[in-house]
C-alpha cells in the first residue's frame, strides 16, 4: 500500500461507490454494524474473511492497489470453495460471506464504519499517516484499531488527533482464520470503553483475547521473535543445519513448526522489522537482528510468500 495514493481529500466522499459482489443483509454483532479493514494483504484479508464469516458483519476492505485487492478476493474465493468441498459450509453460505465484503481503493470509504482495523506493513510513517486520516474520516465514536505487531500504540494514537482515546491494537495471529489468539494492546490514551468494545468484537469473531501493556514487542513477539532470531543465529554460526534446528524443536518441544519454517511462514521481512523495533526501542543488544536475517531480506528471500526463504517453495 502506497501512502501517497491512499490519502485523498475528504471532499470526494459523496462520490464513492464501493465495489460489491452483490447486496446482503446487514447483521449486527456486538454493536458493530460495519467493519473497515485497511490493507488487503494476508492479514487484512484474513481479518475481513473472519469478520464476515463468523461475526457476520459487512466489511469494507481498503487497499490503494487494485491488483492486491483482486488477488486477495480471488484467494478468499479459493478458501471458501475448499470449505464448501469439505462440507464445512454450503454454497449459499459461501456466497453470503463473499457478499458481505466490499472492496475500495480509497480510504475515504470508511466514513460510515463503527470499527476499523489497519493491517498494512510495519512502517511507522505509513501507519501514522493512516491514523491521522482515519481520525478525520471515520465517525467520532468509531474504534480505530491497528494490527501492528511491534510499533508502540501510544505513538500511533498520538497521530490520530482528536481520536486518541479510541485507538488500540487488535493484533491477530497468522493465519487469521486458523489462529484463535488476539493480542489486545492499549496505549496511554486508550479509554476503558474502547478496550471493552474491542474485547467484545474480537470475541464475536470467535477469537480468544489476551491483554498486553504497550511495551516493545508486546507479549507474543517479545517472546516469539527472539526465539526465531536465535535459531537464525544458530544457523549462521554453523551450530546446526536448518533441518536439525527445526526438527529438534518440533520433536523436542511438540511445536507444529520449527522456528525457521515458522519464520518463512510469517515473512522474513516482518521478522526483521519486528527485531529492529525491539532492538531500537529497548536498547538491549540481545534483540539485535541476526546478520543472516537482514541479508536474506536484502536478497528478496522473504519466505513462503516470495517462493524462497530458509526453504524453497517454488515447486
Amino acid at each position: 500500500m502506497q501512502a501517497p495514493t491512499l490519502f485523498r481529500s475528504c471532499r470526494a466522499v459523496a462520490t464513492l461507490r464501493p465495489r460489491r459482489f452483490s447486496s446482503s443483509a446487514v447483521v449486527q454483532a456486538h454493536n458493530v454494524k460495519k467493519l473497515g479493514v485497511v490493507g488487503a494483504g494476508q492479514m487484512g484479508l484474513g481479518i475481513a474473511l473472519v469478520a464476515s464469516r463468523v461475526a457476520q458483519v459487512p466489511v469494507t476492505l481498503v487497499d490503494s492497489s487494485q491488483a492486491s485487492i483482486d488477488k486477495s478476493i480471488a484467494f478468499m474465493g479459493t478458501l471458501l470453495q475448499k470449505d464448501v468441498a469439505k462440507q464445512r459450509i454450503t454454497e449459499e453460505q459461501a456466497k453470503e460471506i463473499r457478499e458481505r465484503v466490499a472492496t475500495v481503493t480509497n480510504i475515504e470509504a470508511l466514513f460510515d464504519v463503527d470499527f476499523v482495523i489497519e493491517a498494512v506493513p510495519e512502517i511507522p510513517s505509513l501507519k501514522f499517516g493512516i491514523f491521522s486520516n482515519l481520525a478525520e474520516i471515520c465517525p467520532k465514536d468509531a474504534v480505530l484499531a491497528t494490527n501492528t505487531s511491534s510499533i508502540g500504540i501510544t505513538k500511533i494514537a498520538a497521530a490520530a488527533k482528536g481520536a486518541e482515546d479510541r485507538v488500540l491494537s487488535t493484533h491477530f495471529m497468522n493465519p487469521v482464520p486458523v489462529q484463535k489468539g488476539v493480542e489486545i494492546i492499549t496505549g496511554l490514551q486508550t479509554s476503558v470503553k474502547t478496550l471493552e468494545r474491542a474485547l467484545d468484537f474480537v470475541t464475536a469473531m470467535g477469537k480468544i483475547p489476551s491483554i498486553s501493556k504497550d511495551s516493545p514487542g508486546f507479549l507474543a513477539n517479545r517472546i516469539l521473535m527472539p526465539y526465531i532470531n536465535e535459531a537464525i543465529i544458530c544457523l549462521e554460526t554453523g551450530i546446526g543445519a536448518k533441518e536439525d534446528i527445526d526438527n529438534i524443536m518440533k520433536n523436542g518441544t511438540n511445536v507444529p513448526m520449527g522456528p525457521l519454517e515458522l519464520a518463512d511462514f510469517i515473512g522474513l521481512d516482518t521478522c526483521f522489522a519486528i527485531m529492529k523495533v525491539l532492538h531500537q526501542d529497548t536498547g538491549d543488544s540481545k534483540y539485535r537482528p541476526a546478520v543472516l536475517l537482514g541479508k536474506m531480506v536484502d536478497a528478496g528471500w522473504l519466505g513462503k510468500k516470495s517462493g524462497k526463504g530458509f526453504y524453497d517453495y517454488s515447486k
